[in-house]
């Protein structure tokens, strides 16, 4: 990740987006410098989808790397969701975004070794004492939309039907 913020792939990656998952109170405590705080699963994928952010060059690619706190829910569910509606959207092999990754140990791995492309260098984690009211309001607001969600998907396969 830290090489790829430092363009060390330029030759290859031409632009990426890092699409931080977190609730809005864990990015405003530290983020990866440039990162989308894109918390919400469904508005995540309404909005790069909408973006279709593409390479200008055919030779090189355009990475989306997503993480949360440990990378171990939230991210991989925003970029199972995305994949899942981007190959609804396009006929394969052809996809908005061929090149998805979830941050390998999440943001809180990432912090502690590669501090000088967080801002602010700092790290607040998800169940930290001084956010409990937020990340209620926050998780039952993720459950609503993902309730919401499973709603719009069985009528989607019933009107398929």
């Amino acid at each position: 990740m830290s090489a790829l913020l430092e363009r060390k792939f330029s030759c290859l990656v031409e632009s990426f987006v890092v699409v931080d998952c977190r609730y809005p109170y864990e990015y405003q405590g530290g983020h990866i410098k440039g990162a989308l705080s894109l918390p919400n699963t469904d508005k995540a994928v309404d909005q790069l989808l909408s973006q279709r952010l593409k390479a200008h060059s055919p030779d090189k690619r355009l990475v989306l790397v997503l993480h949360c706190e440990f990378s171990s829910e939230r991210a991989p569910r925003t970029c199972h969701l995305l994949r899942s509606v981007d190959r609804s959207m396009n006929e394969y092999p052809a996809l908005h975004y061929p090149e998805l990754y979830v941050l390998k140990g999440g943001y809180k791995d990432f912090y502690h070794s590669h501090q000088e492309h967080c801002e602010p260098q700092a790290y607040c984690p998800m169940h930290h004492e001084d956010h409990r009211e937020e990340l209620l309001r926050c998780r039952t607001h993720s459950r609503a939309l993902a309730e919401e969600r499973r709603r719009r998907h069985h009528i989607h396969t019933l009107v398929k039907l």
